[in-house]
């Protein structure tokens, strides 16, 4: 019985600690190519193109926590259809480490057309950086 129980409570902990969060449609991590680790302390800024005025319109500001993560931008609640920007500050992060980076800050733009969940990772370094579209 109590292998069963800590059975349970592991599988509990890594569902909880390393699946997106169901209860918001968008999702973030930061993956420190250089150093093979997630980029913890970096602040990543969420807006939305407004259709009608072509601006920019901030929606949330969070920073990644301990594994490199934000999971919960956007309240799945809503209809949060449109077109978004994600940008991520790493410049106070690499200079944290005394070093010099080419990219102060990084801009990824995507589109939200349905109700699925949205991840939009990159992997960093201090000279690049990728992005795609994850799960």
């Amino acid at each position: 019985m109590k292998k069963l129980i800590f059975t349970i409570a592991i599988a509990f902990i890594s569902l909880t600690t390393f699946s997106q969060n169901k209860n918001y449609q968008l999702s973030s991590h930061i993956l420190d190519v250089s150093k093979g680790i997630p980029a913890s302390g970096v602040t990543i800024k969420l807006e939305k193109k407004n259709e009608i005025t072509n601006q920019w319109e901030k929606i949330d500001e969070k920073i990644t926590d301990k594994n490199g993560r934000i999971t919960d931008f956007l309240s799945s609640e809503q209809d949060n259809m449109g077109i978004y920007k994600l940008t991520f500050l790493t410049d106070t992060y690499f200079k944290k480490d005394n070093l010099e980076s080419f990219y102060p800050f990084i801009e990824v733009v995507f589109q939200i057309k349905d109700k699925s969940h949205y991840h939009v990772p990159i992997t960093l370094s201090a000279y690049g950086y990728a992005t795609y579209r994850g799960n």
